[in-house]
């Protein structure tokens, strides 16, 4: 070996090992706890704005679908110009339509619709058509290139040919054909207004693939009959239907509707809408509908008269409210949640600093500059935290994808770069040139925090929710944390007053493990004794947080359950069709079903004529006074005292209670009433009601009569046509119940039977409210301000949880030197894991009460400004009131969790911290 091989050698040896490989090398498990921290913190911010993104489209995209295809296509129609519209001149437009509208939206798979049509039905008045109250059918014409792809012949041949002067072909749907009476071969004959009726045959029949199918959307009573009624009183039903023409008779859709029109349907794809972009979706649509692409389309399809109507405009304008509405309540959880990891940071770092405080004294001691120590910490972070935050973002990145990735970039770099600095930070304070301790500082400080709540709190109450249909509210957001915040520094001056007082009242007793647990809470440990306030404000914040967005979500549930009550009359509701009545056999089956509480029957019509005094017609409603006092009890409309209706004797005046308009019209004097069959009898006003379940929206001239034993007995009244029960009803046995006792109504007079899958619907109208709150309560948004809610309250808990485990850790060399000292003197292990929980179990404690407390109070101060109409689903009243239940289950669900862990980590840590403890001796 040469002589500068030595060299090189020796001087390598001699050269200082690099401090950050040491440094590392030093202390695995504080590296990868460090790594796995940032990891976790990391991954969360990440993925929490991509979750909120993918929430917020994915509800939008739920709303769109619900309000159908019609509402989300665009709808193009021009005038028909006859001997020019032809399918390829139909087709071509199609194609122009598509490629201008597809290079600025993304177009629903379901495909365009296109075609012609004739605008008015014409009446039939052949006489062997179906006739159900004697008014004719009705049949409309269209021309659809591409209907043949979504029907099938059943019987004869598609339309093809024809003459100007004979029948028009037309095709009709199998069912349809059945329900009129028409059959192939059959001339259907429409009155005309010059005299010569209008001819059309039936040359054959087709059955739709699927009924359901978007392509049928618009196109009415194409595969079917459809009932309809007359626009004059009294309304009469009749039959509508449609036919299919050939494209030889485009041009007489005309002369058969008496205008026609060309259109194309191109329905839009909702998964191609995104939340973040409804504004610039909307002025693109209506630059479509009225502005310059619209003028672009009709110059370009040579239709001057192109015609461009969408709801989808109205739609994203009511999303974006409903977003909006639901932004500042569905921030709240987030908001704690970051919060209470900020919080963990600190302490982390605060817990790092203080095990390394000795090494980071002597470096300085020894002549190390302050900027050249808190750099080499600094290179220590980079090693430990950049690779865990790369892989964490990576992570949120790949797990849930989102077109997004601003926010979630963002938040991933702000929580990168505290834990880079958070322990530099915390060195610097540490080798800072001491200080006197400020008692005044920490005064001020805390009055600042103090004086910002209340500024916070006092502007959300006076303005509400600002600003108006904007979004997040920043204010409604931060109010509950600064409540929080100001009750750990609240808490922080009171819990050593508290635990003192319980640890004097301990040592009043014959055991000293109690009193000296007490007593050291009481003190507070480390080199600082006191009340640390940063896992107090992470216990606060996660329980404030979760009391806050449970209280909302329980209001939801509350809120929407009288919203459901109202519409159906109780929870259960039962209604027999026009002039028919409910069984006995029902009523009395009915009040027997599984969940029903309580159960009334009732009559009301809505058409009995008053005296002249008043108004012309009235709504009466006839039932027993008990069960339709505890019906309007609680559906909380139209309550009254029964007793008012309970005198009825026979030849008095029947008691009624009558709606305030009637009560001051009426007076205090009998007056006639004339009922349904000409029944006549004097009534008086025995009472006022602001309603009635029965009639949710009736609350002017309502009259409310007593039945039963002791009633007037009208003959007019006989069987209830109306059921309402209260309880926990279902809706599949009620209905079930329904077909087996109550017998549907008899079809019209010379109406034959539609098929079954066709038939209208008839028969007892069924609602409860269960089936309604589900209803309200399947708005995809409404779903994931759910999920948010839950998801920020497993991670505030698990982060809460960490920071008292982590107080525990960097309280635990002094309480197991401690523990030592006891073992020698004679303490048993159970002993010492007592001493352990009495210790730290207070905090905990008085964290979750003072955390309920906060919870109920931000609800009280911020309640009055939170409006849960977009969470309902319906218009609610503005307002929030406090819900001890709720809060109670989050806090002692919290209190519970970290007592199981402070609990685990004794069991696990204690015993071995004890025993190194005693073999090494005491150093301090």
């Amino acid at each position: 070996m040469s002589t500068r091989d030595h060299a090189g050698r020796a001087d390598r040896a001699r050269r200082p090992a690099p401090w950050v490989r040491t440094r590392l090398r030093a202390a695995p498990p504080a590296v990868l706890l460090g790594a796995a921290l940032a990891f976790g913190l990391v991954l969360l911010a990440a993925a929490l704005p991509r979750a909120l993104d993918r929430g917020a489209d994915s509800a939008l995209r739920g709303y769109l679908r619900d309000a159908g295809p019609a509402a989300t296509s665009l709808l193009v129609s021009a005038p028909a110009r006859p001997g020019q519209d032809s399918p390829a001149s139909l087709d071509t437009a199609l194609a122009t339509l598509r490629g201008r509208v597809g290079s600025a939206f993304r177009l629903d798979p379901s495909g365009p619709v296109h075609g012609a049509r004739a605008l008015h039905p014409r009446s039939l008045s052949n006489p062997e058509l179906a006739r159900p109250e004697t008014v004719p059918p009705q049949l409309g014409l269209y021309f659809l290139p591409a209907a043949g792809d979504h029907v099938r012949l059943v019987e004869g041949q598609w339309p093809a040919g024809g003459t100007a002067d004979g029948p028009i072909p037309v095709a009709l749907a199998a069912e349809a054909a059945e329900t009129l009476g028409a059959r192939v071969g059959t001339v259907l004959v429409a009155p005309s207004s010059v005299g010569i009726p209008l001819r059309a045959e039936v040359v054959g029949l087709y059955r739709a693939g699927d009924p359901t199918e978007d392509y049928w959307t618009g196109l009415s009573c194409l595969t079917e009959a459809c009932l309809s009624l007359t626009n004059v009183l009294p309304a009469e039903s009749f039959w509508t239907t449609a036919g299919l023409v050939g494209p030889e008779s485009v041009d007489r859709l005309l002369d058969w509707g008496v205008r026609a029109e060309v259109f194309w349907r191109l329905p839009l794809d909702p998964a191609g809408m995104r939340a973040d972009r409804l504004a610039g979706t909307g002025a693109e649509l209506a630059s479509f509908v009225t502005g310059p692409r619209a003028a672009e389309l009709a110059s370009a399809t040579g239709r001057s008269e192109l015609r461009i109507a969408s709801d989808l405009p109205d739609l994203l304008t009511r999303a974006q409210a409903r977003r909006s509405a639901a932004a500042p309540l569905t921030a709240v959880g987030p908001a704690g949640v970051a919060g209470v990891a900020l919080v963990v940071l600190c302490l982390a770092a605060g817990l790092t600093a203080d095990r390394r405080a000795g090494e980071l004294q002597l470096l300085r001691a020894r002549g190390g500059s302050r900027v050249g120590i808190l750099g080499r910490l600094l290179g220590e972070g980079a090693v430990t935290v950049l690779p865990a935050a790369a892989a964490a973002t990576l992570l949120a990145f790949v797990l849930l994808p989102a077109p997004r990735w601003t926010a979630a970039l963002l938040g991933a770099l702000a929580t990168t770069l505290l834990a880079l600095l958070a322990l530099p930070v915390r060195a610097a304070v540490l080798l800072a040139a001491p200080r006197q301790a400020g008692g005044r500082r920490r005064v001020v400080a805390e009055l600042a925090v103090l004086a910002a709540t209340v500024a916070a709190v006092t502007e959300v109450r006076r303005r509400g929710v600002a600003p108006p249909g904007e979004g997040l509210d920043p204010l409604l957001v931060a109010a509950p944390l600064l409540l929080a915040l100001t009750g750990a520094l609240l808490l922080a001056r009171l819990q050593p007053v508290l635990v003192g007082a319980l640890a004097r009242a301990a040592g009043r007793g014959p055991g000293a493990i109690g009193f000296l647990g007490l007593a050291r809470a009481a003190r507070g440990t480390g080199a600082r004794p006191g009340t640390p306030v940063l896992p107090l404000l992470a216990l606060l914040l996660a329980v404030t947080t979760a009391g806050f967005g449970a209280t909302v979500l329980d209001a939801v549930d509350h809120s929407r359950l009288r919203v459901a009550r109202l519409a159906v009359g109780g929870d259960a509701a039962v209604a027999a069709p026009v002039r028919g009545t409910l069984p006995e056999a029902f009523t009395r089956a009915a009040a027997g079903l599984p969940g029903v509480r309580t159960a009334t029957a009732l009559w009301t019509d809505d058409d009995i004529a008053l005296p002249a005094a008043g108004p012309d017609r009235a709504t009466v409603v006839v039932a027993d006074p008990a069960g339709y006092a505890e019906l309007a009890r609680t559906v909380g409309h139209g309550r009254f005292d029964p007793a008012l209706l309970a005198g009825a004797v026979p030849g008095a005046p029947v008691p009624a209670l009558v709606s305030a308009d009637l009560a001051g019209s009426l007076g205090p004097a009998a007056f006639p009433l004339r009922l349904a069959g000409g029944t006549e009898f004097l009534a008086t006003v025995v009472g006022v009601v602001d309603g009635t379940p029965a009639r949710p929206n009736a609350t002017k001239a309502l009259i409310v009569l007593p039945t039963g034993p002791t009633a007037l007995r009208v003959p007019a009244v006989g069987l209830p046509n109306r059921w309402y029960a209260t309880g926990s009803v279902e809706d599949a046995p009620l209905r079930a119940l329904v077909r087996d006792t109550v017998a549907p109504p008899e079809p019209p007079a010379g109406a034959r039977p539609a098929p079954a899958a066709r038939r209208a619907p008839a028969g007892p109208t069924v609602l409860t409210s269960a089936a309604m709150t589900a209803k309200l309560g399947a708005d995809p948004l409404q779903h994931a301000a759910g999920r948010l809610f839950q998801a920020s309250v497993a991670g505030a808990a698990g982060l809460a949880l960490l920071a008292v485990l982590l107080t525990l850790v960097r309280s635990a060399p002094e309480r197991a030197a401690l523990l030592a000292r006891l073992r020698t003197m004679g303490l048993r292990p159970r002993q010492g894991l007592a001493l352990i929980l009495a210790e730290t179990l207070p905090q905990t404690l008085v964290a979750a009460v003072g955390g309920m407390l906060l919870a109920l109070a931000a609800v009280a101060l911020l309640g009055p400004a939170v409006d849960l109409t977009s969470l309902v689903g319906a218009a609610v009243p503005a307002g929030l009131r406090p819900a001890a239940l709720p809060v109670l289950t989050q806090a002692l669900g919290l209190a519970a969790l970290v007592s199981a862990g402070v609990l685990a980590e004794a069991v696990v840590s204690g015993r071995r911290q004890i025993t190194t403890e005693l073999r090494a001796g005491d150093s301090r």
